[in-house]
C-alpha cells in the first residue's frame, strides 16, 4: 500500500503552512513539521478558501499572482503550476479571476488540491460540500 500524500494525511489538500488557523494544529510525526493538520478534510479545504480569499484582498487576483506567493519557486515549479491550473481553468495567467464566483473557487481549489497531492484524492463533491455545508461524503475505505 502506497503512503497517502501528506496534505490528505493531514486533512489539509492545499498544503497550508501553519498559521494558527481555526481548529488546526502542527502536523506530527514527520521530521520537520511545517504544515497544519486540520480536524476534517472540509475543515482543510474551507481553509484554503480562505487563504485565496485573503490573498485576493491583497490584490493577487489572477493565477499568476496567486500562484506565485503561493507556491514560490524556491519551493516548487511554480512555471508548471500556473500552467497546468491555467489549463485546467480555462484562463490566462494574467486573467482577473472572481474569487467570489463559487465555480471560479471550487475550479481553483481542485486544481491546487490536484498540484498538491496528485489525482485521486479530492472530488469536486468534496469541494461543493465544504464550502456550502452540506452533510459530508462518506470517505472511501483505505484498502
Amino acid at each position: 500500500m502506497s503512503e497517502l500524500p501528506r496534505g490528505i494525511r493531514n486533512n489539509n489538500p492545499g498544503n497550508l503552512d501553519f498559521a494558527r488557523q481555526p481548529g488546526a494544529h502542527l502536523e506530527t510525526g514527520v521530521p520537520c513539521p511545517r504544515f497544519a493538520a486540520f480536524p476534517t478534510m472540509a475543515d482543510g479545504i474551507r481553509a484554503l478558501r480562505e487563504q485565496l480569499l485573503h490573498y485576493g484582498q491583497r490584490g493577487l487576483s489572477t493565477v499568476a499572482s496567486i500562484i506565485s506567493v503561493y507556491a514560490p519557486p524556491g519551493e516548487n515549479p511554480t512555471g508548471a503550476y500556473i500552467h497546468v491550473l491555467c489549463s485546467r481553468m480555462g484562463v490566462q495567467p494574467g486573467t482577473v479571476l472572481d474569487l467570489n464566483d463559487a465555480q471560479t473557487m471550487r475550479q481553483l481549489i481542485l486544481g491546487i488540491t490536484l498540484m498538491e497531492n496528485g489525482p485521486g484524492h479530492i472530488t469536486l463533491p468534496q469541494i461543493d460540500q465544504a464550502l456550502h455545508g452540506l452533510p459530508a461524503l462518506p470517505q472511501p475505505a483505505e484498502a
